[in-house]
């Protein structure tokens, strides 16, 4: 019998994490369809691509996978996939900034609200906690020259640096991120995308903050949703 329960949380634990690959795989494939309706199948002139792209061979996303997303986004006859941004809030003060990209945006509304109602949020109307938050570029590396690193993150317009042990986070503005990225070595970025970094953050209590993580998880189970950026501490 404990032979048999031991197979089983290797069963269930691998489940797990081909459920979590399988909708990291999921995003990149959107993200990359998205960048290639918006742009060409080019990465080297289609900025957002070339980040998809890096995200998917940083996630070793297999490359039957990458190329039958491309396919689908230079596919006019494809349901075009939209981007689209909603607001929660939830105990304690906290917000959250939740991105889609969806080929049904009535269906995703629907989804993010359901998921923010039944589990202790609230779906509030834009504007109502964006305003709390900036839209910036996000970029952390691990260089092997730490001081080379951040005169050439500033030199390309870097907005702030901050070291965690050997990681580097650049923070840019927004239209800034693929100037500063260009700058440095690709083998040393771990990764770079646009973010919502909130302006203030809050502290929650432990019971909000039991009930944010599983609001938070909640959401982030919704098919459609590809991140969440939040302001807790």
């Amino acid at each position: 019998m404990s032979g048999h329960n031991k197979w089983s949380g290797i069963k269930h634990r691998k489940e797990a994490q081909d459920a979590k690959r399988s909708k990291i795989f999921s995003r990149i494939a959107k993200a990359i369809m998205v960048a290639v309706q918006n742009g060409d199948t080019d990465p080297e002139t289609n900025s957002a691509l070339k980040l998809a792209m890096d995200q998917a061979r940083k996630a070793n996303m297999p490359k039957d996978n990458v190329e039958r997303a491309l396919k689908r986004g230079s596919n006019s006859d494809e349901a075009r996939i939209e981007e689209v941004t909603y607001e929660g809030m939830g105990p304690g003060g906290s917000a959250m900034m939740i991105l889609c990209a969806t080929d049904n945006t009535n269906r995703a509304l629907t989804d993010v609200k359901t998921a923010l109602k039944k589990n202790g949020g609230k779906f509030v109307p834009s504007g109502s906690v964006s305003f709390q938050f900036e839209y910036v570029g996000h970029i952390t590396t691990t260089p092997a020259d730490k001081d080379a690193a951040e005169l050439q993150a500033i030199e390309a317009g870097a907005e702030d640096l901050v070291w965690d042990g050997d990681t580097l986070t650049i923070m840019t503005r927004a239209q800034d991120l693929h100037a500063v990225l260009k700058t440095i070595d690709q083998e040393t970025v771990n990764d770079a995308k646009l973010i919502y970094h909130p302006t203030q953050t809050v502290t929650l209590s432990e019971s909000d903050r039991a009930t944010f993580d599983a609001l938070y998880s909640a959401v982030e189970d919704v098919d459609d949703v590809v991140a969440i950026f939040d302001n807790v501490a």
